[in-house]
């Protein structure tokens, strides 16, 4: 799951990066509110940890931009704001749920795995494709009938693989879907991890479009 972090203080941003990261999130993480406003606008997550006391643009109206562009990205706004007021604004800009400094890392992990499973069960049905069924809502994985067990970036390939079925998708794509900003990736890690897939679903389910990346094989 990639996961954007908007917060400014480093201390408290270190330590939500280093939770997620060992929950197997990918995870991007500026400092300031026209940051997230361009990587909200630039690249696609599954939720959005969101302070609202930024600098340059205020958490506020960095929801407030993103639902008026029909994003219905989850999102939990983190804030050391522990007033009604500033709760019942959180929520009336967009936000789906809200959590006071100080905080328990447990339960900021449990609220964001709710939040991706109600999304991903309200918005993402079931995504098949030659056999391979992937649940969304469950994060469950089979192939004709039979579970299987994926890495989180193997789940995260053949996610991005069955959201975009018809379409051929460059290296740079499926690296992005897989790494943080910034994390290092070796110069076949897509190769070896499509090579992962192959080996669990056939050596046809994915093709190699020479000069252009990948794409799902034919389906029968």
């Amino acid at each position: 799951m990639r996961i954007l972090l908007v917060e400014d203080d480093a201390i408290l941003g270190d330590g939500i990066l280093a939770g997620l990261k060992l929950s197997e999130h990918a995870v991007d993480w500026v400092r300031d509110g026209e940051a997230a406003r361009l990587a909200l606008l630039d690249h696609s997550y599954e939720a959005c940890v969101l302070d609202l006391g930024l600098p340059k643009r205020d958490g506020i109206a960095v929801l407030k931009e993103l639902r008026e562009r029909g994003n219905r990205l989850p999102v939990l706004i983190l804030t050391a704001r522990d007033s009604s007021a500033d709760k019942i604004a959180g929520l009336d800009a967009g936000a789906d749920d809200y959590l006071t400094k100080p905080f328990d890392l447990a339960e900021l992990l449990a609220r964001l795995r709710a939040l991706v499973r109600r999304a991903a069960g309200e918005a993402r049905p079931t995504l098949a494709h030659g056999g391979v069924v992937l649940d969304p809502a469950s994060k469950h994985v089979t192939f004709n009938g039979q579970s299987v067990t994926l890495s989180a970036r193997e789940y995260a390939l053949l996610d991005d693989l069955l959201r975009h079925k018809n379409h051929i998708r460059t290296r740079a794509q499926l690296e992005e879907s897989i790494y943080a900003w910034g994390e290092e990736t070796g110069s076949n890690t897509v190769e070896v991890f499509v090579h992962h897939l192959r080996k669990k679903f056939g050596a046809d389910f994915i093709r190699t479009v020479r000069g252009l990346g990948y794409q799902l094989g034919d389906s029968n």
